[in-house]
């Protein structure tokens, strides 16, 4: 048995032709495409409420708590690459959401600030960590059981050749929203 299956408590996997074995990968994937599908739930109603990408929010609350930043310290701070951000930034600065502010003591930096309308735009999204209720959930369990899910879902990763991709921790949702999908 894996190390995984037995902190989990999962019963031994049977290997060879096992028909068990393909129920699991298909629980597996269906768990993983609910999962993927939470997500855009939440992203798409951010988007139809407020016309603004999950990416898009999380750079604007970054830039509104924390000030004036340069782009590689906004990459660094919402966990996205420095060229995602850049994009990111494009399109918010289009919208008037920030603006491109050249370093009063070193004119070669270049430092991004949210503008009045992005704050308004961060205050009515009321954007809540749709990750709070995961967390608190996981908070809950045993600590084995905590480590058994946080390696089971990296071998995953490792086993889709996804380590590489850029993943900001944070989810948000919009407050008073039915989290419920129809």
């Amino acid at each position: 048995m894996n190390p995984v299956e037995t902190q989990a408590g999962l019963p031994p996997r049977e290997t060879g032709g096992d028909d068990g074995f393909e129920t699991r990968a298909i629980e597996v994937l269906v768990s993983l495409r609910r999962i993927i599908r939470a997500v855009d739930i939440h992203s798409r109603r951010l988007f139809n409420l407020f016309q603004i990408t999950v990416p898009q929010l999380m750079c604007l609350t970054a830039l509104a708590q924390g000030g004036p930043m340069n782009l590689k310290s906004l990459s660094a701070t919402v966990n996205l690459g420095q060229s995602t951000v850049n994009g990111i930034i494009d399109r918010l600065e289009a919208r008037g959401l920030v603006r491109r502010e050249r370093g009063e003591k070193d004119r070669r930096h270049v430092f991004v600030n949210a503008t009045a309308a992005a704050a308004d735009v961060v205050r009515q999204a009321s954007p809540l960590l749709l990750q709070e209720r995961l967390a608190a959930e996981l908070r809950s369990l045993p600590a084995r059981e905590q480590d058994a899910i946080a390696a089971s879902l990296e071998r995953i990763v490792e086993m889709m050749g996804a380590a590489h991709l850029d993943a900001s921790p944070l989810l948000f949702s919009r407050e008073g929203i039915d989290q419920n999908p129809r």
